[in-house]
């Protein structure tokens, strides 16, 4: 069985590749600093019954964010105050040996739960990304993201879909 864990001392970093050396770097060497000084939250998922320290199959990275309602498209504009808040995934990366089955979708499935757990408590208007590259933007957007007028690598997924696309899952599974 597989769970989400937030990353800790727990977890293997260093033999973690996913064959971009930013995202191995990031994973490393960067991601729990940023957890300490409150920068971001890290997630990996990792086998359940795993020994310490427990191998990383994949990560997501979550931090706040603001943004202008004008970077938007004129749908999701409308009637926005100034500035809005929202939730920016600023990396996800799946290890070389588990690529193709369906962890990068787990995991951004994962990132989509903790932002509606963080829109009970504080709002927000959505999940923001990055896409790194023309290919990435691709891999987001058969999930909804909607690329942004002002940067097409940089994507949205308004609270609504997320709301509706986990329930959709939700009523998928047997009970």
């Amino acid at each position: 069985m597989r769970k989400l864990e937030l990353l800790t001392k727990a977890h293997e970093r260093a033999g973690f590749d996913c064959g971009s050396e930013p995202l191995n770097v990031f994973l490393r060497q960067t991601a729990r600093q940023h957890a300490e000084r409150g920068i971001s939250r890290t997630f990996v998922l990792v086998e359940e019954n795993a020994v310490e320290p427990k191998p990383i199959l994949g990560f997501f990275s979550l931090n706040l964010c603001q943004i202008k309602p004008a970077a938007l498209t004129p749908e999701f504009a409308r009637r926005l105050p100034r500035d809005v808040s929202g939730i920016r995934l600023g990396r996800l990366a799946v290890a070389k040996e588990f690529q193709r089955q369906g962890i990068g979708k787990l995991l951004l499935v994962g990132a989509m739960v903790k932002f509606l757990e963080i829109f009970q408590l504080a709002g927000g208007i959505g999940l923001f990304v990055d896409a790194k590259d023309q290919a990435a933007r691709r891999y987001y957007e058969q999930f909804g993201f909607v690329a942004l007028p002002s940067n097409e690598l940089e994507l949205f997924l308004p609270v609504r879909s997320i709301q509706d696309a986990l329930a959709g899952l939700k009523q998928r599974q047997p009970d």
